[in-house]
């Protein structure tokens, strides 16, 4: 954990250089010897000190180069997310660097660590931080959050709650009476939202909702949960994500269960397969939106409550959900 006390000029005095020399090793580390940079780095890491990204934004000194942290890169959530942030960066002169998190907050600190002293800001896509732990990073280097909701921070939200509403609506009108809300990762914070979206729009029109307790999307965990939706009596399913979708219907395949005639499904996210019914993606434009508000943010710091910028999502019916079968 950095010391917010150490700084750059300690730094220096311990290493033997000037502090125009340490400042360089962080900003630009190509004009200075390995040895040089080797032993600052060294004195830092020992001091706990990190460079602040954002005063050396605001000083005219940067790196050109920037970081996306992503929870999972296997989700196919992210590609377009990825190659939005990447594309908008190359258009405005920074290359990026991108960190899988694999749904762990202690390796997404580490990854902020070790970026830190290299990158002018971090775009954080659905981390699974303590709000505390990502308020700390905010508070000294340029954060901007996708899919998290904390008021001190520039945040995009990808405003699934409208498309997972219209979702048990289609459901409901299609005679469902008893669905299941399939969860995905316990800290998501898209997860909380779908997951009460459900919930809420389920009392309102009077269905019995089941929701299961979290995991992480993949295709196997959604396979496997077939036998627990059966099991349920449910005579359709909304999943987290098309990815848990995916493998449900590949569950339900192998049981002989036709879809949709005997079980619907629905997914979120819009991404595999093309015949699902899903709820829309906005990972690309998310991704352009938050890359837009870090460059901004880099310039002049932004106003804490003024930057939540909300993206809105709709149920795309297709070829997974029909009338509810009664036994």
């Amino acid at each position: 954990m950095a010391d917010s006390s150490a700084t750059l000029t300690a730094v220096a005095e311990q290493a033997g250089v000037s502090r125009s020399t340490a400042s360089r090793v962080f900003s630009q580390p190509h004009r200075l010897s390995a040895e040089t940079v080797r032993r600052v780095r060294a004195v830092a890491a020992a001091l706990g000190y990190e460079p602040r990204s954002r005063e050396r934004a605001l000083s005219g000194v940067r790196s050109q180069r920037l970081a996306l942290l992503v929870a999972d890169l296997s989700n196919p959530f992210f590609p377009p997310m990825i190659r939005a942030v990447e594309e908008r960066a190359a258009a405005a002169g920074y290359s990026v660097l991108v960190g899988d998190t694999d749904e762990d907050a202690k390796r997404e600190e580490a990854l902020l660590s070790r970026f830190g002293p290299d990158v002018d800001g971090f775009v954080m896509a659905s981390s699974r931080m303590p709000a505390e732990a990502i308020l700390a990073q905010a508070r000294k280097r340029a954060v901007v959050l996708v899919n998290r909701d904390l008021a001190d921070v520039p945040r995009v939200l990808i405003d699934t709650t409208s498309g997972v509403t219209q979702a048990v609506d289609h459901l409901a009108r299609l005679g469902h009476t008893r669905i299941t809300y399939l969860s995905g990762p316990t800290r998501s914070w898209s997860n909380t939202q779908r997951r009460e979206a459900v919930r809420r729009a389920g009392e309102l029109r009077g269905l019995s909702v089941l929701i299961t307790s979290g995991r992480r999307s993949s295709y196997d965990a959604g396979r496997a949960a077939v036998g627990q939706l059966l099991a349920s009596g449910s005579t359709a399913v909304i999943a987290f994500d098309d990815l848990l979708a995916h493998g449900i219907l590949a569950g339900l395949a192998d049981r002989g269960v036709a879809v949709p005639a005997e079980f619907s499904v629905i997914g979120c996210d819009d991404v595999l397969p093309p015949y699902l019914t899903t709820v829309s993606d906005a990972a690309a434009a998310a991704g352009a939106a938050a890359l837009a508000l870090l460059l901004s943010h880099l310039t002049t710091p932004l106003p804490k409550h003024h930057h939540r910028h909300t993206l809105p999502t709709t149920l795309i019916p297709r070829t997974t959900t029909s009338r509810a079968h009664h036994n």
